[in-house]
């Protein structure tokens, strides 16, 4: 039986800028960066805490969904705190920390013009 989801793929044009981005900025890990296929790799980041990782890798004929909205959340425990830290590490966010019923949430952007909700809640 399936158990939990392994990572999330990013679609992505420049893997260097956006392993940058992942690892200085956002706080994660590489947990695999290797060659796959001709002129990518197969980069794997681990998220600190997490069980779940993300993957910076676009599939050919997937150019498209750089600079999309990714359909998913990252949550942590205050999303007011993570604001201010990842802001402090020069992130974008779109939208500030806002409470609604459900939790608190922020919208955030990477190099690619992806942009990501944080939640907690």
């Amino acid at each position: 039986m399936i158990k939990q989801l392994k990572f999330a793929g990013i679609a992505v044009r420049d893997q260097d800028a956006a392993l940058a981005f992942w690892t200085k900025k956002v706080g994660f890990r590489v947990a695999t960066d290797q060659p796959m296929g001709p002129g990518q790799r197969w980069i794997e980041l681990s998220i600190p805490g997490g069980q779940t990782g993300i993957v910076l890798f676009t599939p050919e004929g997937h150019e498209d969904r750089v600079g999309t909205f990714f359909n998913g959340s990252f949550a942590c425990d205050d999303v007011e705190y993570t604001y201010k830290q990842m802001s402090e590490r020069g992130v974008e966010f779109t939208q500030p920390p806002t409470k609604e019923s459900w939790g608190t949430s922020a919208i955030f952007k990477d190099v690619e013009g992806n942009s990501f909700v944080l939640s907690s809640g």
